[in-house]
């Protein structure tokens, strides 16, 4: 009598439906939590030292002022460019050409401590429109 004997050889697929199973209910959690990880919360920053921003030495940067009011200046290097208040696109404008004349000049943001953050991020992308690589945050130190 002859025993009937299969030699089972070890399996070497991989089961990865239930990876894949966990892989799309961390996804759902994702998609649900991350519009919630985007509404603020209203706090005050601390006053900290930071690092300069990096401006060529051998050019004076263009700043961009906005005041309390919400009114626009320009100013490059010690001279200032505009008396007067300007818009947005008279700054954009101002900008472009600026930058068209000395590529490369560093643009940096000075702005009232009473100026709401949508004007300041307002103006910071209008910069960035007109042609600024980057922007930086003119801040004093505590």
């Amino acid at each position: 009598m002859k025993m009937n004997t299969k030699r089972h050889r070890p399996m070497s697929d991989i089961n990865v439906v239930p990876y894949i199973d966990v892989m799309l209910v961390l996804l759902i959690i994702f998609m649900v939590t991350a519009p919630m990880l985007m509404q603020g919360v209203q706090v005050d920053l601390p006053k900290v030292e930071s690092d300069p921003f990096p401006v060529d030495k051998n050019k004076e940067p263009l700043i961009v002022s906005i005041d309390a009011n919400g009114a626009y200046y320009l100013e490059l290097g010690d001279q200032e460019r505009s008396k007067t208040p300007l818009d947005l696109s008279q700054v954009s404008d101002a900008v472009q050409k600026v930058l068209a004349q000395n590529p490369g000049i560093g643009v940096l943001v000075r702005g009232d401590t009473h100026v709401e953050y949508g004007a300041i991020v307002r103006l910071m992308g209008v910069v960035q429109d007109a042609g600024a690589p980057g922007v930086g945050l003119i801040t004093e130190n505590p």
